[in-house]
């Protein structure tokens, strides 16, 4: 009787765990049709289609900046864009939304690949005829219809030549990059080894993961620059990185003879950059990549020739850049 009840008490708990998941996702289809439904006001038609938009941290700004490209595209067009992701980066609540795109049946998926482990999931929306787009990091062995979004070892080859160029090809760097794991960090730090290790006055001492949190990048620029005192450049991946990198300098009082590069055009970056607490950035095209996505999607679906690689511009920006740059954009800082 014992052993019967060791048996089936497992059993139970995972016939509960089916049931309780299908009515979550019953749940979250019937919320995302109320939400397309309080969109679509009763003097207007449905939206033609709704795609959902998958990112990596809502709580982002350069994410905002992707899904208001997206949802400006909803006063252009006939579509609806459900732009959801994890408050912070997490893969695996991306895979579950993922999933939950699919189950409900959308017309079209936006999503930023992080690794390998969309690769199914990706395949399984195509096979039920819902096209796939990558967005921002790109799965290149999967069955999705186009990518959209920066060159990520090209804008690391732009990051070794901005070093190169300010430093004057003597420098002793570390790196702090947002995942090991994630495909575009892994791409941008190849791409700027491939610059860098080309100069016999430039090495790599370090390099240290930052999970893509500025609090951790502070952290790992600190134990760096602690223990490697002969480091005269830090390198940034991710947009975070740089202010923790700007952090740890000031806390150090290395801030005067660091050279500091990272990613993004983000405002506190800007600021940074203008104050001389970062010497560079790269800055990407969040919002170009946000709107343009769904006007390859919505190409997709009237089956127009779309190219299977878009690639948005990336530059470097220095202070002195600075002027020109806002009176383009109109912003100041």
């Amino acid at each position: 009787m014992k052993r019967s009840s060791i048996i089936y008490v497992p059993l139970l708990f995972s016939f509960l765990t089916t049931i309780a998941f299908s009515f979550f996702y019953y749940y979250q289809i019937q919320q995302d049709n109320e939400e397309i439904a309080e969109a679509v006001s009763s003097d207007t038609s449905p939206p033609d289609y709704h795609f959902a938009l998958i990112g990596e941290e809502l709580d982002h700004d350069y994410w905002r900046l992707v899904g208001k490209g997206a949802k400006q595209s909803e006063t252009e067009q006939e579509v609806f864009v459900e732009y959801g992701g994890p408050q912070r980066s997490n893969p695996e609540e991306q895979l579950r939304l993922l999933d939950k795109a699919i189950q409900s049946k959308v017309d079209g998926i936006i999503i930023q690949a992080l690794n390998e482990e969309f690769t199914p999931l990706i395949d399984q929306a195509v096979g039920q005829d819902i096209p796939v787009m990558t967005i921002d990091t790109d799965s290149t062995e999967s069955s999705r219809s186009a990518y959209i979004g920066t060159d990520n070892y090209s804008a690391g080859q732009l990051a070794g030549e901005a070093l190169v160029a300010d430093t004057g090809g003597e420098a002793i760097i570390g790196i702090v990059t947002g995942r090991f794991n994630n495909a575009h960090h892994s791409l941008r730090v190849e791409g700027f080894r491939s610059v860098v290790g080309q100069k016999e006055g430039i090495d790599i001492v370090a390099i240290e993961e930052s999970s893509i949190d500025r609090i951790r990048a502070e952290e790992k620029a600190y134990n760096m620059l602690t223990n490697h005192q002969e480091i005269t450049a830090l390198y940034g991946t991710s947009s975070l990185d740089g202010i923790g990198i700007s952090e740890a300098a000031e806390s150090l009082n290395r801030q005067d003879d660091l050279y500091v590069i990272t990613f993004d055009t983000l405002e506190e970056n800007l600021q940074l950059l203008e104050q001389g607490k970062i010497d560079a950035l790269v800055e990407q095209q969040p919002w170009e990549m946000g709107h343009r996505s769904v006007e390859l999607m919505i190409d997709i679906l009237n089956n127009k020739q779309v190219e299977e690689i878009h690639h948005t511009d990336s530059s470097i920006i220095r202070k002195r850049d600075l002027p020109y740059r806002n009176a383009l954009t109109g912003e100041g800082h």
